[in-house]
């Protein structure tokens, strides 16, 4: 189905497959299945057992599904998969804003809706870009390894931050943020690569969250609480706002 274009009047094929693994988590997974084999060795069945379900899990953790990308111009894809944990009006990171010696322009002063997605270890960790354009700015900071869930860990945990910018001059930030059993940001990209929206850009391993940073004068299409699917739902549309309610039920 890669690269097939599907639409909402039926076009297309959609097949239900079992997901690959990606060649990032391959080794972990090949080392969690040598590891179970030991306790075996010993005639430790049940060890065996459990060190097997250990290594389904990596695997599991590592699967990279195809997902379908709306390719609506002004539509803002999530960045991630996990549960939207917060969404607040804030300021957005200085290094996402102030002048980095590149020459390209950063996001400019003032408040702005951040979506914060947090991921479970049973979420798929592969991260995607939220538009397309040409990557501006990729920043690592080092810092803590607090629980993502936290608001102030936007601000205190080691994360990786990445501005994109479209072709008419829109830019959208995001961060990939460590959490308490992530160690490991891991980037497919670089500045000046161009992105499609969906594309693959960088996982976190084992737990973590992303912030998503819309333009002003964007509200969110979805609701806190919500479930999200990275490279499909739609967060936001570009210059979009309204109240939107929701129960939960």
């Amino acid at each position: 189905m890669a690269g097939e274009i599907l639409d909402n009047q039926g076009r297309g094929d959609a097949v239900w497959s079992w997901p690959p693994i990606h060649p990032e988590g391959r080794k972990f997974g090949v080392i969690a299945l040598g590891i179970s084999l030991v306790p075996l060795f010993f005639g430790w069945v049940f060890a065996f057992a459990l060190m097997l379900g250990v290594s389904a899990w990596v695997f599991a953790f590592f699967r990279d599904p195809e997902r379908v990308v709306p390719q609506a111009e002004s539509a803002i894809v999530a960045p991630a998969d996990g549960l939207v944990s917060l969404i607040s009006v804030v300021e957005p990171p200085l290094e996402l804003q102030v002048e980095d010696g590149s020459g390209t322009r950063g996001l400019p002063p003032g408040p702005v809706t951040r979506v914060s997605i947090f991921m479970s270890v049973f979420d798929v960790h592969i991260n995607r870009a939220p538009i397309a354009g040409t990557v501006r700015r990729l920043v690592y900071m080092p810092g803590k390894f607090m629980n993502a869930d936290l608001d102030k860990a936007s601000e205190e945990n080691e994360r990786q931050h990445i501005l994109v910018e479209r072709g008419d001059g829109a830019l959208v930030g995001f961060t990939q943020i460590a959490g308490l059993v992530a160690r490991r940001i891991v980037p497919f990209v670089k500045p000046g690569d161009t992105v499609a929206k969906g594309q693959r850009v960088g996982l976190i391993r084992f737990g973590s969250r992303v912030d998503v940073y819309l333009p002003a004068g964007t509200d969110p299409k979805i609701l806190l609480g919500q479930k999200v699917i990275a490279g499909e739902t739609v967060l936001a549309e570009i210059g979009s706002q309204g109240l939107l309610e929701g129960i939960a039920q």
